[in-house]
């Protein structure tokens, strides 16, 4: 992090550019007139909002964008003001961010790196944001903030759960608020020893890209530690739509466990295709089969029907919730949009409150004011019970919920249900823990 202060004007008092000497594409270098990038002069600040509009995540980009216009909204001082209004910090007071109305553009990342990284490349470039934010897969997270580093833009990520966004590949132009595998694994892994013991055997089918990977290892280790054999891990192409032929060995393989390490329209389909397979009726080793989806969502819950019924996960959120934040939030969405939000829908809705709310109180756009704000930074009133994003990752760290779907819904929404709240404390680890190894935050780079 840059050693460089900021005055509540947002005036370097070194009067250095922070970042200074870090060699970037001229395409991101800001102008000799310009503190830092896409520093607002106007009366406006334009965000930009890259969600998988296409692809295998795009429901959760939908309820992103969402929550994203539902946020602008109570920034620029409109609607009922939703989680501003139970935040701790007082510093919103629904006139934009620092005095500038709020604007956005918005991008389809079709859950494709490459295509996030051009969308979020475009926003920086032509439409001057200056903080981009989103995000349905890690592996476009993880690209995303990349670029954003070398851009000298903050990056408030969206729905990314691999380990690595805040592990080997963080940055420190990125921040995180949702939580991650290993903390999945660590709420998940005592509900499920109560549940069905300490012998197992546990067959994985993973998405085959970083957040796959992170989830699988986080889960296994969890797993194995209370005694489970993990008898095969199998990866599978995000781009998969039938997992027929991933889900017949696992009947003849000798688990009594199917973890299916899968997100969104994957989770749907291979969760369908493992109850066609008839697996929930099966008995193995003695034992009723049983199937565990470590990452849920209301949405996910939603695509796979009565199939989700009894099955364990985690989640970072849920609309069920009862506290003030989080009725507070349901009420705003529900009352706009006509149904309660998924967790994709909350956690960008708060990124953007935060990122907000560091900008006011540093008194400057200037990314590396933000992120000294945002280091360290502790808060309640956002739905997570009180939580901290810490100065040396930039991970949030809050209660995890373990939930499972219903088997008597009373609604099209009412899908899952909280079964456990993790306190912080058993989901939090070191920085240097190993599944996190690798890679350095750096110093933030303003352009």
């Amino acid at each position: 992090m840059s050693n460089s202060k900021f005055t509540r004007r947002g005036m370097l008092k070194t009067g250095a550019i922070a970042g200074a000497g870090v060699a970037l594409p001229t395409i991101f270098t800001a102008s000799s007139a310009a503190a830092y990038t896409n520093e607002p002069t106007g009366s406006t600040v334009t965000l930009g909002f890259n969600v998988p509009q296409t692809g295998p995540y795009a429901d959760e980009g939908a309820d992103e964008l969402r929550a994203y216009q539902l946020a602008v909204e109570h920034l620029n001082g409109e609607g009922d003001g939703g989680m501003m209004n139970t935040f701790s910090s007082n510093e919103l007071q629904g006139n934009g961010i620092l005095g500038k109305k709020v604007e956005f553009v918005t991008g389809d990342t079709q859950t494709k790196s490459d295509a996030a990284r051009a969308s979020a490349k475009s926003m920086i470039e032509k439409d001057g944001a200056v903080m981009i934010t989103g995000g349905s897969s890690s592996g476009v997270a993880i690209a995303v903030q990349g670029l954003c580093q070398e851009a000298g833009v903050i990056f408030m990520a969206g729905l990314t759960h691999s380990n690595d966004t805040t592990g080997k590949d963080k940055k420190a132009n990125g921040f995180r608020h949702f939580f991650n595998g290993y903390m999945s694994a660590a709420a998940l892994a005592p509900v499920l020893k109560n549940l069905y013991g300490t012998d197992r055997n546990a067959y994985h089918l993973t998405a085959d890209y970083t957040w796959g990977w992170t989830q699988e290892e986080s889960i296994a280790a969890a797993t194995e530690a209370m005694g489970w054999n993990t008898v095969n891990k199998v990866r599978t192409p995000l781009a998969s739509t039938d997992f027929s032929s991933y889900i017949a060995p696992v009947l003849n393989s000798g688990a009594d466990v199917l973890v299916l390490n899968h997100y969104g329209g994957n989770m749907v389909n291979s969760l369908t295709n493992a109850v066609q397979f008839g697996l929930r009726e099966k008995v193995v080793n003695g034992k009723q089969f049983e199937i565990v989806v470590p990452l849920y969502s209301r949405l996910m819950a939603k695509g796979a029907g009565a199939n989700v019924k009894g099955i364990h996960g985690s989640t970072n959120w849920h609309w069920s919730l009862q506290d003030d934040a989080s009725k507070a939030f349901v009420k705003s969405f529900g009352t706009k949009y006509g149904f309660p939000p998924s967790q994709a829908a909350h956690t960008v809705y708060c990124q953007t409150l935060l990122y907000a709310d560091a900008a006011s109180r540093a008194g400057t756009f200037n990314p590396c004011g933000i992120a000294e704000a945002l280091e360290g930074f502790e808060f309640d009133g956002l739905g997570n019970g009180k939580t901290l994003y810490r100065a040396g990752d930039h991970q949030c760290f809050k209660d995890v919920l373990v939930v499972r779907g219903k088997e008597n819904p009373t609604s099209e929404f009412d899908l899952l249900e909280v079964v456990e709240v993790t306190p912080a404390a058993q989901v939090t680890y070191p920085i240097d823990h190993p599944m996190f190894a690798g890679g350095a935050l750096g110093t933030c780079n303003a352009g």
